[in-house]
């Protein structure tokens, strides 16, 4: 991937290649945005809260910070613990790569749940139900994951092997990059072959660290000079209240491969029964408002930042998410002062002519714009 360069203030701000899944919620375009900020303060140890596929975590930990990388998902702490845990070479992980590749495929719980015939162009099947991958690929799914499973991996091996399983059947699916709906049409490449790769792996001189906890959790035993808040966000479109990413649904089949423990299904995209919104709901993607009129995702992110340990901290956040700019302004000066803000649509830096209003101000081909805070704490 080539490296993303952002002309700004006459500094040219250059992020290293990262690499990850197609994933609704990727910083990868925010990268050089992030680390411009980062650039403005003295911090040396980083805490990426929301890390997801830990595109943020991977380029603060090539920049020479010290992470701390932090996901409630176990597919995530998987990444995390592939990139920054790692101490080995790329090539180290060669023969690895080509044993699970040249695996005989065979039929497992993978090809009888999410395995579909190419037979024709439409990729409903006999059951009725549209299917992520063509079979061919779920029978090396099932039998490269029961070789992981078998071998007698160390924690970093592991997730190298799971991280590249995982980049290979993102590259075969047939998706719009999550798994709560497949497509009607096999996409064209969903007829490829499953090929692995070993990732794109790098060692650093500093000692990171990956945690799978909730962030509330984490901030409590954590001390960093900065921290990277990117959390969901739920719509704020009043008649879909629904309508928010619940991050553990969309990506409920990357969890099903790393813990590999055929949970029980439901539902036609056949999801993990934890991945419900009853039972895996982010109070930062909640809709509902408590007794006093406030927004509870709005009053998480005031609890994040006035328990965070760092003295700056980058915010990311949406025009389309709950908070307005009155609400997330207020939640945001009761803890600190905001130092710089970029809005990323536009490419420039907003902080002169910032006007908070009771609305985000919004224009018809922008509708949801991306705002990055940089704020340090009072």
């Amino acid at each position: 991937m080539m490296d993303n360069l952002l002309l700004f203030d006459d500094i040219a701000v250059k992020s290293p290649p990262t690499e990850g899944i197609k994933y609704a919620g990727s910083k990868l375009k925010l990268l050089p945005y992030i680390l411009q900020l980062a650039n403005k303060v003295e911090a040396r140890s980083v805490l990426d809260g929301f890390s997801g596929t830990t595109r943020v975590s991977q380029a603060f930990a090539k920049k020479g910070y010290r992470v701390i990388s932090n996901d409630i998902s176990v597919w995530s702490e998987v990444f995390g613990t592939c990139y920054l845990l790692n101490k080995k070479k790329k090539e180290d992980y060669a023969d690895l790569i080509a044993h699970l590749n040249n695996l005989p495929a065979k039929d497992g719980w993978f090809t009888e749940h999410y395995g579909g015939f190419p037979d024709s162009k439409d990729s409903a099947q006999p059951d009725g139900l549209k299917k992520p991958w063509q079979i061919h690929n779920t029978r090396k799914l099932d039998a490269i994951r029961e070789e992981i499973e078998r071998f007698s991996l160390d924690p970093v091996e592991r997730a190298v092997a799971l991280t590249s399983l995982i980049l290979a059947l993102d590259e075969v699916d047939s998706t719009l990059g999550h798994f709560v709906s497949y497509l009607k049409d096999w996409s064209p490449r969903s007829f490829k072959i499953l090929h692995l790769k070993v990732p794109k792996v790098f060692s650093s001189n500093v000692a990171h660290e990956v945690v799978r906890s909730d962030i509330f959790e984490t901030v409590k035993r954590c001390s960093v000079d900065l921290a990277y808040f990117d959390p969901p966000y739920g719509s704020n479109n009043e008649k879909m209240p629904p309508s928010r990413v619940r991050y553990s649904s969309y990506y409920h089949l990357w969890t099903t491969i790393c813990l590999f423990d055929k949970p029980k299904l439901f539902g036609k995209a056949k999801r993990r029964a934890d991945s419900s919104d009853t039972i895996s709901a982010s109070v930062f993607e909640e809709f509902r408002r408590d007794s006093d009129g406030r927004f509870l995702a709005v009053k998480a992110i005031d609890k994040l930042l006035r328990s965070t340990d760092a003295q700056w901290i980058i915010l990311s956040y949406s025009s389309g998410g709950r908070a307005t700019a009155e609400e997330l302004n207020e939640a945001i000066r009761s803890h600190g002062e905001i130092l710089d803000a970029i809005e990323i649509d536009y490419k420039q830096n907003v902080m002169a002519g910032m006007k908070w209003t009771n609305e985000w101000t919004r224009d018809a081909e922008n509708p949801n714009r991306e705002f990055l805070f940089l704020i340090e704490k009072k």
